[in-house]
């Protein structure tokens, strides 16, 4: 379990491995600019070494080409897993300057956007995935682009987690709170499983009127 902090977004994570395993197949990658902010889970098919190769390489290749737009970006993971036994994935881009949130997901990572507002009333929306195997049969990709405003949260969970985790979750809770109890209460146990839950500060007042001068 880890949380990491960041100028735009504050992430909580937790995770397990399957018993009797060395390594994890589920993975996460978190990256932040002043402009920008790209989250991502993966999870390579089945589990053990081979899913753990699968996610890393994926990891790596999501890192190293950040600059990208999402479809593109998941199209080069794509290539870059020919040789693996592939993974799908869920990612979201962040965009401060318009206070949007760009998302696809392929195969099976869960993804659940709260908004709250100022009566306290939550509402949320869920990322239409896409089948298919990142690295094997890749749909036709489709990013849908929603408003954020600065406290929704993003959550996104492998399927070693049961798809019902909103329930009982408190949308004023930190973010490692949730995260953690998601896992505590809805993981399978019978598969790696990840819960990765991000809220969205957006840019401070002084660095949105920089951004939006420059």
């Amino acid at each position: 379990m880890e949380k990491i902090e960041g100028l735009l977004l504050d992430c909580g994570i937790a995770a397990q491995t399957l018993p009797g395993e060395n390594e994890s197949g589920d993975r996460y990658v978190v990256v932040q600019s002043p402009a920008s902010a790209l989250v991502a889970v993966i999870d390579g098919l089945g589990h053990g070494a081979a899913a753990a190769a699968a996610s890393r390489m994926t990891a790596e290749t999501v890192q190293e080409n950040r600059d990208l737009s999402i479809i593109p970006l998941v199209r080069m993971c794509h290539q870059k897993l020919r040789n693996t036994r592939g993974v799908v994935m869920s990612v979201a881009a962040f965009n401060p300057a318009e206070n949007t949130i760009t998302w696809l997901g392929v195969g099976n990572v869960e993804g659940v956007l709260l908004h709250g507002d100022s009566r306290g009333m939550v509402s949320h929306e869920v990322l239409s995935l896409r089948g298919g195997v990142v690295g094997d049969q890749l749909p036709n990709l489709i990013a849908s682009i929603l408003p954020v405003s600065p406290g929704d949260t993003l959550i996104f969970a492998t399927d070693g987690v049961r798809n019902n985790f909103l329930n009982g979750i408190m949308a004023g809770h930190s973010v490692q709170r949730i995260a953690e109890k998601i896992l505590a209460h809805h993981a399978r146990g019978s598969d790696d499983a990840l819960v990765l839950v991000v809220r969205y500060s957006g840019l401070p007042k002084e660095a949105a009127r920089a951004w939006v001068t420059e």
